[in-house]
């Protein structure tokens, strides 16, 4: 959230750079045209900046170049059949402004040598896949990049004598700790399935369903199933995702609209009392709680002083008009962080801090929970902590703990919510920042957001203030329009791979997503307009007017709705977002 009139663009994304693997492949190009000598993109998908030129060349008559512009990469991509667990090994020569050379989901490299061709190169080890998908781009606004004598060498293809994969599991029978599956058999010889979470096996049978049990109550799943003989394993299936029952009353609509509220600053939009928000707001947060330092974990909440918002109306009043909200059932939450609110929980000291300070400004107004809104430099990811399921770093580490000492100590009816932008989480689908290289903050929410998933009640993504972000479908996906919060909320639901770590990030339920969006122009870059933001909510619930976007996750009829920054904006603009979108989301079944 931002407390500039109009919002900076988030910084440019750093490409992470992975590690080289080691082994080898049977040697054998399986790129086509990979030295461009078709004379065309022939074997390529690429952007509108990308062209066959004859100079400079590293070798033969022609080379790739591609001029990024704007938002635009100007990428070239090649998908080619590959082996399962097999290990590959990548090179290109490049030269001119930044240039990269990776495999979509796995390792990258990149150069900015500009005056001579060079030679890039790395290693990649396929999981369970068939394919991968490797990618040639520049950077945002740098100048034109040339390629040439692009190598993907491997054997190519699958194992022969393998089973075709098996149809999509269906869910069948849920409880509180299990979910029952069965999918359609797979074609040829099959000595049995393999049923997965992520990367990870959790049932092997020789049928065409199975139970997957011990399982937390109330949490969401992604499923994928494989066949395997002698000869080898078929590629997976779709993923299909499923949860369990055993979920607690949160006492908000199926369908919610969040808002924050300038509580501590009028931000050029005006000050709104509280008794002023209108009814159709399910969760107010109030902005900000700020740190009197930047580590010291001291949370202090400052209400806007009278010659900032001369109509600001007394602490009493103020908490008056919370206790009135709350009467109708509506949520008031503290939100800590912001775009100017860096907090950065280094030690255990500081962690208690945070957990004393925030539980008095939650007693002292009678709230109903916590929002983290941590922007900026709040959150990274120390060198080589790269499992985001057991993560090493202090400020991560502390933060987990002391959201769960909060949860324990207000029980099951506390609120919790986070606002991440989509580079702290939809973007670990490609870099994460433990790895050592790149921007460490990439990814960084991951761990948050998982290690509190059995208690977070919703989770809304800033689909705003965002560079472009490569999606399920591995295109890159930019904000305005509806494709971009389809893309990244169908990646929330049904999970993602993180970078080229191994892990996979498994999906949140339904109830616990919501579309985080700006109310107008002035609040935000990316401002998408109602009917847009209609479209996305459409194809994410009932999976109508998708467009081109095939839906990973499966359809959400369950989504919890939408966030917007912020309450103040949209009146100040004639609450286009409340009288559009409140009665929209009534409506959903």
């Amino acid at each position: 959230m931002r407390r500039s009139r109009l919002s900076a663009t988030l910084a440019a994304f750093v490409l992470a750079l992975s590690g080289l693997v080691t082994g080898s492949a049977e040697a054998a190009n399986l790129l086509a045209n990979p030295g461009f000598e078709a004379g065309s993109l022939s074997g390529w998908s690429c952007g509108s900046g990308a062209a066959v030129t004859s100079a400079p060349v590293h070798s033969g008559g022609h080379a790739l170049a591609a001029t990024p512009a704007g938002a635009d990469y100007a990428q070239c991509a090649q998908t080619v059949a590959v082996r399962p667990n097999t290990t590959y090994t990548v090179s290109a020569w490049v030269r001119g402004n930044p240039v990269y050379l990776g495999i979509t989901g796995g390792a990258s490299t990149w150069s900015g040598n500009g005056s001579a061709y060079n030679q890039l190169q790395l290693t990649f080890t396929t999981g369970n896949q068939t394919s991968a998908q490797l990618y040639l781009h520049g950077w945002y606004g740098t100048g034109a990049y040339y390629a040439d004598d692009v190598v993907l060498d491997g054997p190519g293809g699958s194992t022969p004598g393998t089973p075709g994969a098996p149809a999509t599991p269906q869910a069948g029978t849920v409880t509180t700790n299990s979910i029952a599956l069965s999918w359609g058999a797979s074609a040829g010889t099959v000595t049995g399935y393999r049923v997965y979470e992520g990367n990870t096996v959790v049932a092997t049978v020789t049928g065409t369903s199975a139970t997957v049990g011990g399982l937390a109550a109330c949490s969401a799943h992604s499923y994928s199933v494989a066949a395997y003989n002698s000869a080898g394993e078929s590629a997976k299936s779709p993923a299909a995702t499923a949860s369990t029952t055993g979920c607690v009353d949160t006492g908000l609509p199926k369908h919610a609209l969040v808002g924050y509220l300038h509580a501590s600053f009028a931000n050029g939009s005006g000050y709104v009392r509280m008794a002023d928000v209108p009814a159709a707001w399910d969760i107010i947060d109030l902005a900000f709680g700020e740190p009197a330092s930047v580590t010291s974990g001291d949370i202090r909440f400052t209400r806007c002083p009278a010659t900032e918002c001369p109509n600001v109306e007394s602490d009493a009043d103020f908490v008056a008009a919370i206790k009135a909200k709350q009467a109708q059932g509506k949520k008031v939450l503290i939100s800590i962080g912001g775009q100017n609110g860096q907090v950065q929980l280094t030690t255990a000291a500081a962690r208690d801090k945070f957990v004393g300070s925030v539980s008095a400004i939650i007693d002292k107004y009678g709230l109903n929970g916590l929002d983290v809104d941590f922007e900026g430099h709040s959150l990274s990811l120390d060198a080589g902590d790269t499992d985001f399921r057991n993560p090493t770093t202090p400020v991560i580490v502390n933060l987990i703990s002391a959201l769960k000492t909060l949860k324990a100590k207000y029980g099951t009816g506390f609120v919790l919510t986070m606002a991440p932008e989509t580079f702290f989480v939809q973007v670990g689908y490609q870099f994460y920042g433990g790895s050592g290289a790149g921007d460490a903050r990439t990814g960084a929410y991951l761990p948050v957001i998982h290690a509190l998933r059995d208690s977070l009640t919703v989770l809304h993504v800033q689909d705003y203030n965002s560079g472009p972000v490569m999606g399920l479908d591995n295109q890159y996906h930019t904000m305005g329009g509806a494709e971009f919060p389809i893309a990244m909320t169908d990646m929330l639901k049904a999970g993602f791979s993180v970078a080229n770590t191994g892990q996979f990030f498994p999906g949140l339920r339904p109830d616990q997503i919501a579309i985080g969006l700006p109310a107008a122009v002035s609040a935000g870059n990316g401002y998408t307009s109602p009917a847009d933001v209609q479209t996305a909510v459409n194809c994410l619930v009932k999976g109508s007017g998708c467009g081109s976007y095939s839906l990973r996750g499966g359809t959400s009829p369950s989504l919890r709705g939408l966030m917007t920054w912020s309450i103040n904006w949209d009146k100040y603009y004639g609450w286009e977002f409340q009288n559009s979108h409140e009665p929209f989301l009534n409506a959903l079944p």
